[in-house]
């Protein structure tokens, strides 16, 4: 039987690059996972979104031969058929680096071109030069901080049902907390996180939430998916009437992922945390 995912390099042994090649990109069909939670292809999503991607690790040679540093900053919408498959995202970035490029804008053009194409919609890039990028400061997700409930956790297999209400009483409220962790899909590589939680409706349980966040930690999703997942469940298991679901994971080779989903707000102006 075909793996759905077989052809992805992610897990396998990988030479990297030595000359551009945009086929390196791999697309992974996001409904792969939404038929999962209950998103069924024909119906409208039940969020609007992006996904935020930082590439730390991208140069190129101008046409001097003089290389180039730059953090690139990439949108991609949530409604785009595929995610990009981040493995396969950081070998195409790497495959600029031997490569002459007549100047920035033909970089940015390249790589809005190719992440488009490989994502199905528009993806929106952005070239920051290493002195823009200390201009921006580290900030803080808002809202109260669950994790400093005292409280015992027993529980790391992913559990919906752990999810409860404190009262019927209807709140507006900002929660977040450091505390999510979950595994690559493929490879089971820790993937470690923080997550924002916004809502209107009958006031959520703390320690149950946080129970519920911590009960990812043995499990196997990718970034994108971990957050639709949390956000069908806030909405499903405790009938909120508005929610975002925001996360922002750490970096790996050379990467970061923010997922940002909702049903009421369109997303903040993105923002490094200090672990990212």
């Amino acid at each position: 039987m075909k793996q759905p995912l077989g052809h992805l390099s992610l897990g396998r042994p990988t030479d990297y690059p030595t000359a551009f090649d945009a086929g390196l990109l791999q697309a992974v069909p996001r409904q792969l996972n939404r038929s999962a939670i209950g998103l069924n292809e024909m119906s409208e999503l039940p969020f609007q979104g992006q996904d935020y991607w930082t590439g730390y690790e991208l140069s190129w040679l101008n046409a001097r031969g003089m290389p180039q540093v730059a953090v690139g900053e990439f949108v991609i919408p949530a409604t785009s058929p595929s995610l990009v498959e981040s493995k396969s995202f950081k070998l195409y970035l790497n495959s600029f680096n031997n490569c002459q490029w007549a100047d920035w804008d033909a970089v940015r053009d390249q790589l809005q071109q190719d992440l488009s194409a490989c994502a199905g919609a528009t993806v929106q890039v952005k070239l920051l030069t290493v002195q823009q990028a200390q201009q921006q400061p580290f900030t803080e997700l808002p809202g109260d901080c669950l994790d400093n409930q005292d409280i015992a956790i027993t529980e790391y297999d992913y559990n919906a049902g752990l999810l409860a209400h404190s009262d019927d009483n209807e709140v507006t409220e900002t929660l977040h907390s450091h505390l999510l962790k979950s595994n690559c899909l493929i490879t089971n590589q820790p993937d470690w996180g923080s997550v924002m939680i916004r809502y209107r409706g009958k006031t959520i349980d703390r320690a149950a939430l946080l129970r519920y966040i911590v009960s990812f930690r043995h499990h196997n999703e990718f970034h994108e998916q971990c957050v639709e997942r949390l956000f069908v469940d806030l909405k499903t298991q405790l009938d909120i009437k508005q929610l975002t679901v925001y996360a922002r994971y750490t970096r790996r080779g050379g990467l970061d992922i923010n997922p940002f989903r909702s049903d009421f707000e369109t997303a903040p102006a993105p923002g490094r945390l200090s672990r990212q």
